[in-house]
């Protein structure tokens, strides 16, 4: 039986908080509140975990779940390099409503779907999703809906969708931006030495999906490694 954890409650939060991380060792399902809309999440490195994502959203491998993380050292640890652009980004934006794609670590031992080598990372602001990623690790989450279906901005609309496909929902309120990340790609940027020998930074930043942080404040940060015709 599926059971909703109101957050803004002390029994309510520890005990949904406690539960959620033990369905997560279990490689189950948790719906969790983020800054921009809810998200159903698992371990990141459960395979059967997000197996169980994606069949719960209706969704195949060829679109695999994002992976929400609890700081910058992470995103260090999960990605094979990180860009100076993609640390100038963190380090503006995260925590927040920004998902990077880099090029992942060959070492790990994940399956994510069908990534082609990339993994999309964010840092979410959310005090709530925050202590359990700094609990459990990362987190493989994408939003609370089904396939095709708005993304849920409350935990009923989550709960209305997924039902008893998640055993712990974490009731934060109303999700404070209502509006999924920006998700950009970073995996064409490389390193080239000038003609004066300094290392500098090539290639093009893609937006692959707009969201709650616009692409004027990604210029602001990166300038011309934008793609000119992102507006």
């Amino acid at each position: 039986m599926e059971r909703i954890y109101d957050c803004s409650v002390d029994t309510d939060l520890l005990t949904g908080m406690r539960l959620a991380k033990a369905s997560l060792g279990r490689h189950e399902l948790v719906v969790l509140p983020t800054d921009t809309v809810y998200g159903l999440g698992c371990d990141a490195f459960s395979a059967k975990g997000v197996a169980a994502l994606l069949a719960a959203k209706g969704r195949g491998r060829q679109s695999p779940p994002p992976v929400l993380i609890p700081n910058i050292a992470t995103m260090r640890a999960l990605a094979e390099t990180v860009p100076d652009a993609a640390l100038a980004l963190a380090n503006t934006f995260w925590p927040g409503a920004l998902t990077m794609i880099l090029r992942s670590q060959p070492s790990l031992t994940w399956d994510l779907g069908e990534t082609k080598g990339t993994v999309a990372l964010r840092m979410p602001d959310h005090k709530i999703a925050l202590a359990l990623l700094e609990e459990v690790g990362p987190l493989a989450v994408s939003s609370a809906n089904l396939t095709g279906e708005p993304a849920a901005v409350t935990c009923a609309q989550a709960e209305g969708y997924l039902g008893k496909s998640v055993k712990v929902y974490l009731d934060g309120g109303p999700s404070p931006k209502g509006e999924a990340s920006t998700i950009v790609d970073l995996t064409d940027l490389r390193y080239e030495t000038d003609a004066k020998g300094n290392q500098v930074e090539v290639g093009k930043i893609r937006i692959v999906r707009k969201g709650a942080l616009s692409t004027a404040k990604i210029r602001s940060v990166v300038g011309d490694l934008l793609e000119s015709d992102a507006s």
